[in-house]
């Protein structure tokens, strides 16, 4: 049974009202990574350090305004990740008077998990992407020209992957959260694997800097990795979906 239904001017207000907290909450986070975004920055250079000798032992900027604004990036990025479990909260409590009881208890236990696996994408892409890419983007061509990091240019390649990765990896959780609420099916993601594949290597392509097909690998394997577990997945929730439902049934049958 689905929530009250309440009038469209109360659910605006309602939207104005998570809206508002969860823009506060991003603009306190965000000014709190900046006052730290030297030590933030500093953690970011480390995979480019252990391949080159950098001049002065620091990366070079070429704008008068290029440093200013990769601190801005960083900053809105920690920012954001931060105060994701409120903001996710403020979400979940605006869209849950639409949903069944089921559907939120499903929602509710997965919620954790999502951040989780965020940052575990991240941290692989940050731990295992990163640093043979980068060694591969700077050793490539060394003999003929002297690599020099630009921070503007780093710092966009560097977040873009941690971002991208961090959203890769909760595909499995997002596939068993709509295989348990119906709309999915694991014979329908079956079906989907040779697609998958094209998918994962297209999005390898738009996430690397380059078109070389190292880097491409390097993120349509572990794309195309996650979405085998997510048709595993999908046949476990399907599993569990079944058993709970005979048990709806047990306990409604009248007994003698």
């Amino acid at each position: 049974m689905r929530g009250q239904q309440l009038p469209i001017g109360q659910h605006l207000l309602e939207l104005r009202r998570r809206l508002m907290w969860s823009a506060i909450a991003i603009f306190i986070c965000t000014a709190v990574a900046f006052v730290f975004h030297q030590q933030i920055l500093s953690l970011l250079m480390e995979p480019a350090q252990d391949f080159t000798d950098i001049p002065s032992g620091k990366p070079i900027f070429t704008e008068l305004t290029e440093f200013i604004g990769a601190a801005m990036k960083v900053s809105l990025l920690v920012g954001l990740f931060v105060s994701l479990p409120f903001v996710l909260y403020q979400i979940v409590m605006f869209v849950s008077p639409g949903l069944n009881s089921t559907e939120k208890r499903y929602l509710y236990s997965l919620l954790p998990l999502t951040l989780i696996v965020f940052a575990a994408g991240a941290t692989f892409g940050y731990r295992i992407l990163f640093p043979p890419m980068v060694k591969f983007l700077l050793t490539f061509g060394d003999e003929v020209a002297t690599p020099y990091i630009r921070i503007g240019n780093y710092v966009n390649l560097m977040l873009s992957l941690l971002f991208w990765m961090g959203l890769i990896f909760e595909t499995p959780v997002v596939l068993f959260f709509l295989t348990k609420i119906g709309i999915v099916t694991p014979q329908a993601l079956s079906r989907f694997r040779r697609y998958a594949v094209v998918v994962a290597f297209l999005l390898g392509a738009l996430i690397t800097p380059t078109l070389d097909p190292v880097n491409q690998t390097l993120v349509a394997g572990p794309i195309i990795v996650l979405y085998e577990v997510s048709i595993w997945l999908s046949k476990l929730a399907v599993r569990g979906r079944k058993k709970a439902t005979d048990l709806e049934l047990d306990a409604e049958e009248p007994k003698p």
